[in-house]
């Protein structure tokens, strides 16, 4: 891997051309809430993010405040959720982290990484992304299946390891810039440079690369 002055100074040419693609990045992710939230993002796993906003248009009208999610019958939910994927662990998570948030943080959105972390079925990635959405807090960098691909192929690490990626990613990258750059990946990782196989060339950083 290339030194770490390098991959800085790289970092920040990357940085400049996404904002130029992406002044302003948003989640995909449709909520309108804390908690809506956190489900949105835990059902993202392995799932695309337009299959997500499929599903929790239909939840989030039949479970309206986070006591309904914590009172919901597993198997019930189950079905609410299916075409997710992983649906039985995902419902037993979001079960258990909307009686979590209600017993031990009083129906608030916990705001620290380590009550995040203790939550059902929420790693650092999960953590990372309803912290900067939800309390405008930088932890860290959110490492899912684009950024992931995309870190390694442009250069900022040669890990597979999500965490092992953060640390890198966390290293290269102005603090300030930790989450949008999250954001900002997953766009262009959809818009430009997807995983399917293709022709590097027409993609925007191919020159920075």
């Amino acid at each position: 891997m290339q030194s770490l002055d390098m991959r800085r100074k790289k970092a920040l040419k990357i940085i400049a051309a996404l904002k130029k693609l992406y002044p302003k990045p948003q989640i995909a992710l449709k909520y309108s809430n804390d908690w809506e939230l956190l489900v949105a993002v835990i059902l993202s796993a392995q799932c695309t993010d337009k299959m997500v906003n499929k599903v929790t248009e239909r939840l989030f009208k039949k479970y309206k405040k986070i006591g309904d999610y914590a009172k919901a019958k597993q198997e019930e939910f189950e079905q609410d959720i299916k075409s997710t994927g992983f649906y039985k662990n995902k419902a037993k998570n979001i079960i258990s982290d909307a009686k979590i948030i209600q017993q031990k943080h009083a129906g608030k959105m916990p705001n620290t990484m380590e009550e995040m972390l203790a939550l059902s079925g929420v790693a650092r990635k999960t953590a990372n992304i309803v912290l900067y959405l939800a309390h405008g807090k930088i932890e860290g960098v959110a490492v899912d299946t684009h950024v992931r691909r995309l870190s390694k192929l442009l250069g900022l690490t040669d890990h597979d390891d999500p965490d092992k990626i953060e640390r890198d990613l966390m290293e290269a990258l102005p603090r300030k810039e930790w989450m949008d750059f999250n954001l900002r990946l997953v766009h262009y990782g959809r818009d430009y440079c997807t995983a399917r196989k293709h022709d590097h060339k027409d993609c925007p950083l191919s020159q920075i690369v």
